[in-house]
């Protein structure tokens, strides 16, 4: 069996929620040992978010899979020891507290990094470890508004909108990977110190900001709400079909527009030299989208996509989860997996992204049992099962 290509790095996790085990959870797919410390009493509160299986939430299975549930109380003396020999031979600690709080647990970078100076810490946050507003309490809802996505999000005539996920922290957390895989190259390859990677959440909804910073300096342009069309690209849109599908149809370059027009009987559009190119068709994008939409509303979902995929114009079916649980690219690539709880059922999960064809990432586990390892791991660091116990009596751990 081939190895996994984090095989041999160790992570210790101090992050609750969304945005810190995300990126623990990556970076655990792919064969880190990430150690997860959870509270004592009750233990990452995901364990309870959304819908409940018997006592756990089915996100969590997910979230924390193939990660080690070590429970330790880092408000007491000796959860914060824990944490200190956990981290003299890991290689990163990530973390998703306020600013600061690490510091007043004495589990601050600086003292973490001087018994390991080669420990890489990610430190995500609202708005990052230093600037005016660090010590401010920030969400994922907070940062996808404070970045700019909120503001794009929605129809003109109506308030911003969120999407139905938490975008904002996930975002936060892959840059956070992206962060803490550079870090470790700079260290192995470089000098052998590690560093802190300080990921701000509207930081990393910014990123994704495509042009509207040198659009806006330039000429002054605010990019605003437009509903379900992308600013100055024509056409590419989403439209309703006769039997109730909602079909987006991307056909914004210009020889795949001459064949969406084609395809859909308006040879004369396609051959109209005021729209052979995107500028001119973002000035006609209410005509355009007309056209279309009439083509759309007269068929049903399954001769639109035939007749679409024929023309090799872009498109396809907004799917709902219903959709994606049956779809043969899905299953074909492995990206609806069944896996069995410890009760015996059967419980549909995703599978891994990114796919590496010679080193990939696996499900070796579901999401643990709060403290389920917490006896291996800490006989590991040379406590004894006397000391075990008596840090279990003094709710320590």
């Amino acid at each position: 069996m081939a190895k996994k290509p984090l095989q041999g790095l160790r992570v210790i996790e101090l992050g609750q929620l969304i945005a810190g085990p995300f990126a623990g959870k990556t970076l655990a797919e792919f064969g880190a040992e990430v150690i997860k410390i959870e509270p004592p009493e009750g233990g990452d509160p995901l364990r309870q978010w959304r819908k409940i299986h018997e006592g756990t939430s089915l996100w969590w299975y997910v979230q924390a899979r193939n990660k080690k549930s070590v429970t330790a109380n880092l408000r007491t003396p000796e959860g914060q020891e824990i944490v200190r020999r956990l981290a003299c031979d890991a290689d990163v600690v990530i973390e998703n507290f306020r600013p600061g709080t690490l510091e007043k647990w004495g589990l601050g970078y600086e003292s973490l990094a001087a018994g390991n100076p080669g420990l890489v810490m990610l430190r995500l946050s609202g708005f990052g470890q230093t600037g005016p507003y660090r010590d401010l309490a920030g969400f994922g809802a907070i940062g996808e508004s404070m970045g700019g996505m909120r503001y794009v999000t929605g129809f003109p005539d109506r308030p911003p909108v969120r999407m139905n996920l938490s975008i904002g922290d996930a975002l936060a957390a892959l840059h956070g990977v992206i962060g803490v895989l550079m870090a470790l190259h700079h260290r192995n390859a470089n000098g052998g110190k590690g560093q802190v990677v300080d990921v701000a959440l509207y930081e990393a909804v910014f990123n994704m900001m495509e042009s509207a910073l040198p659009e806006f300096d330039m000429y002054g342009v605010v990019r605003e709400r437009t509903g379900s069309n992308l600013t100055g690209i024509v056409p590419s849109n989403t439209y309703l079909t006769r039997d109730g599908h909602h079909v987006v149809i991307g056909a914004n370059a210009d020889s795949i527009f001459q064949r969406l027009m084609t395809a859909i009987g308006r040879s004369d559009l396609a051959a109209d030299p005021g729209l052979a190119d995107n500028a001119g068709r973002a000035r006609r994008g209410d005509e355009l989208d007309r056209v279309i939409g009439d083509w759309t509303g007269a068929n049903d979902i399954a001769h639109v996509l035939k007749a679409l995929a024929d023309a090799q114009v872009p498109s396809g079916k907004i799917y709902s989860i219903a959709d994606i649980v049956e779809d043969l690219q899905y299953l074909s690539r492995g990206m609806i997996r069944q896996v069995k709880l410890a009760s015996g059922a059967d419980l549909k999960v995703p599978g891994i992204v990114p796919k590496l064809s010679a080193t990939p990432g696996d499900i070796e586990w579901l999401g643990p049992a709060l403290g389920e390892h917490t006896a291996e791991v800490l006989g590991r660091l040379g406590y004894t099962v006397e000391e075990i116990d008596q840090l279990r009596a003094r709710k320590a751990i």
